[in-house]
């Protein structure tokens, strides 16, 4: 897939990590002026989500995204006011497939989700699970245009083997830096290849703190960042000292933290994690977890009870369709003239 060569080097991508400038950075790291960050702090917001999360980025504040894991949590997520949401790989597969995060779920399954929840709200931008990429550099490529296309903002590449697992699991292997970077750049070309030019964002996540230590982890960002990653994913970071410490080692790069209550990550909230230097935020499984427990009480409460009553509230059918955008479909019938929906 060729693409415009924004790679000083692109066999030694070794040179650390430097802040936006007018002028091309030193020999080996990745620089294209376009995304330059400079560029997104003024004007309005953008209707396009992955030109609106680059704002995000640049200026003031931190980006929050709960994990979604179907339309509904999509749709519990906008109605709350969230701006910005997370398709996780662990919620939608569990959702979709009723599978674990045991790498079942294929680029198509997590697409198919992707062009769902997008159309939603199109212009509230999508962060999107793609584990390794689904492959080698052809794959990778080919996801991140799929990805685009669906309408996703912005995905995290990873350093784990092909046989991946949740990150707050135990066991995991990891790839060499080399092949790690290869999905990366393999990201970025795709990006750059996109006809028009995509503001897309590559997230480059490394799994590698609990394998190989907090030392190659920090490496790995690093050339991650020099090889075009916009944003750095350390997956569980396990203190606020080693949160910090990760924020200042790969500044100016913006950092992602995941949250998972539970998980290897304390449970940094939105302002904590803020003053110690994330500039993203998730919370992976705050839908499907929350998920599990209503649905499982609503269950046991209906096999015990033989009646839905209790667990629906009150809600009556026309209460939940309307969660589900009832009134904007009634509203579009009649603006187009038509009266089928007049009385619901």
């Amino acid at each position: 897939m060729p693409g415009r060569d924004n790679f000083s080097s692109v066999t030694e991508v070794v040179a650390p990590a430097v802040a936006p400038t007018t002028e091309a950075p030193c020999s080996g790291v990745y620089y294209n002026p376009r995304l330059d960050p400079k560029n997104y702090l003024q004007g309005p917001l953008s209707p396009n989500p992955a030109t609106r999360l680059r704002q995000m980025l640049a200026r003031p504040g931190i980006v929050v995204a709960p994990g979604i894991c179907d339309g509904i949590s999509a749709r519990c997520a906008l109605e709350a006011g969230f701006t910005c949401m997370y398709q996780s790989g662990a919620a939608t597969t569990a959702s979709r497939l009723g599978q674990p995060d045991l790498a079942i779920a294929t680029m198509n399954d997590f697409v198919g989700a992707a062009q769902m929840v997008c159309s939603l709200d199109p212009t509230v931008p999508i962060i999107a699970d793609a584990d390794t990429g689904f492959g080698g550099p052809a794959n990778v490529a080919r996801t991140v245009t799929q990805y685009a296309r669906a309408g996703v903002a912005g995905l995290h590449i990873e350093d784990q083997v092909q046989t991946k697992r949740c990150g707050h699991l135990m066991g995991k292997q990891v790839v060499s830096r080399e092949e790690f970077l290869t999905r990366i750049r393999s990201a970025v070309i795709a990006r750059d290849s996109i006809p028009g030019g995509s503001d897309f964002v590559i997230i480059g996540r490394t799994d590698s703190a609990q394998v190989l230590g907090m030392e190659e982890a920090i490496t790995r960002l690093k050339l991650a960042a020099d090889a075009g990653a916009d944003v750095c994913f350390i997956e569980g970071v396990k203190t606020e000292e080693l949160l910090r410490s990760t924020v200042a080692a790969l500044a100016p790069k913006p950092v992602l933290v995941n949250v998972i209550s539970g998980g290897l990550t304390p449970s940094f909230t939105c302002e904590e994690a803020e003053r110690m230097g994330a500039k993203i935020i998730i919370f992976s499984l705050v839908s499907c977890v929350a998920m599990v427990h209503a649905v499982r009480a609503a269950m046991h409460s209906l096999k015990k009870t033989g009646t839905d009553f209790s667990s629906a509230k009150g809600m009556d059918p026309k209460s939940f369709f309307e969660v589900m955008g009832l009134n904007e479909v009634i509203e579009l019938d009649a603006q187009a003239g038509g009266s089928a929906f007049a009385v619901v």
